[in-house]
């Protein structure tokens, strides 16, 4: 039971977003209370890969922030007094058999690092796993890696030692009167703040929606499988497609044309695509995936069986050993926004006391920079990248 039901400040959601911003926000000082419904996560940052694609940056704004990002994870685990399993590891873009490698890397020329392009003999010389027949070359690129689950357990370890509360409940409705936000009620408490922000990923929108408010965040569902440590079996590099599906659906779904779509929440699959990659933590363990599944109702659930497949048939294709594995299948709502170097965060125009954080491309990476300026600007109405976002 919390001590109080009146903060400065109230975080909704206790993934990585939700989970940093509260941490930086209790060392400016503030009272905050960080809510999260599960108390075991199932969320977008328990089945994320954990990669620090530091490389990505197309703009100024969003290059420095990746650079901001991996030169503070290099430090984080000294900050937060925990392991995070940080490593550097080189990411692998493979490009798949019909398709022109030239052709393929030229779409990363507006990236702030150019991969490198290499042959099939080099890309199954760095990861022997790789099936040569499957591949025309594959591009390779500086790279970074965590375990998500440790650095989110971290910002809340220190959080709750800076006087930070956490509660486990479901956020029910916005407490509000005309246009100011005064708190939330949840499924057993009313919580009272001038200052409510919302970190809470794919479920953010339908929370705004109750209280008409109008969001540009929108998400999928998406479907991983996940193996068991393996003793005998290492993968060397983060696999990855060149081609990534899910980005040219998620432009496609955001269009002003497209915004239909999301008047309803429909439990109707509206478009799926799938994109084939493997990442290995430090424990033997591995995520494959991935599906991203466009259905507007975020309690829906695809179909599993369906998802299972095409995700063991893509690996099998790509690297064999691991098609046959025995796996479990897990569904998160991934957020995002209709301009990738333009998440959701700050203040929502028109509104008192109520902030988003979400949206975020990269979140892993991303979260830990943007939650420092995202509370520097909130205790000093200062900070140069907020003003930017």
């Amino acid at each position: 039971m919390n001590k109080y039901t009146t903060y400065d400040c109230i975080v909704i959601g206790g993934g990585i977003t939700g989970s940093a911003l509260a941490y930086e926000l209790v060392k400016q000082k503030y009272r905050v209370l960080l809510l999260e419904k599960d108390r075991f996560n199932q969320n977008a940052t328990t089945y994320s890969y954990g990669g620090l694609a530091y490389w990505s940056g197309t703009t100024d704004l969003m290059s420095g922030l990746f650079q901001e990002g991996i030169e503070l994870y290099r430090q984080l685990e000294r900050e937060l007094e925990q392991d995070l399993e940080f490593r550097e590891l080189d990411l692998l873009l493979t490009i798949n058999a019909q398709d022109h490698p030239v052709e393929i890397l030229s779409q990363y020329n507006h990236f702030s690092v150019t991969p490198e392009l290499l042959t099939v003999e080099s890309a199954c010389q760095l990861e022997p796993l790789l099936n040569p027949h499957a591949l025309s070359g594959a591009l390779k690129l500086p790279h970074g890696h965590v375990h998500p689950l440790k650095v989110n357990a971290a910002y809340q370890a220190a959080f709750k030692r800076l006087g930070g509360e956490i509660c486990y409940e479901l956020v029910t409705q916005l407490l509000y009167q005309e246009k100011q936000i005064q708190g939330v009620i949840t499924s057993s408490t009313t919580y009272y703040s001038p200052q409510t922000i919302i970190c809470s990923g794919g479920l953010s929108r339908s929370l705004l929606q109750r209280v008409g408010i109008s969001s540009g965040i929108y998400f999928n569902h998406s479907d991983v499988l996940k193996i068991a440590p393996q003793k005998d079996l290492k993968l060397k590099s983060i696999i990855m497609p060149a081609r990534m599906k899910r980005f040219d659906l998620e432009s496609r779904v955001t269009q002003p044309e497209s915004e239909f779509l999301w008047s309803t929440n429909s439990p109707e699959t509206i478009a799926s695509v799938v994109d084939i990659g493997a990442v290995q933590f430090l424990d033997g363990s591995l995520y494959l995936g991935q599906v991203s599944h466009i259905i507007t109702d975020p309690q829906a659930v695809s179909d599993a069986r369906w998802s299972e497949e095409k995700i063991r048939e893509g690996i099998s294709q790509v690297l064999p050993f691991l098609g046959s594995l025995p796996v479990t299948r897990h569904q998160c709502l991934v957020a995002f926004t209709r301009d990738p170097n333009r998440p959701q965060v700050g203040k929502v125009t028109g509104w008192e006391g109520i902030f988003l954080f979400c949206g975020l491309t990269s979140t892993i990476l991303l979260a830990p920079p943007l939650a420092r300026h995202f509370a520097t600007w909130l205790a000093n109405g200062e900070d140069e990248v907020m003003k930017e976002l």
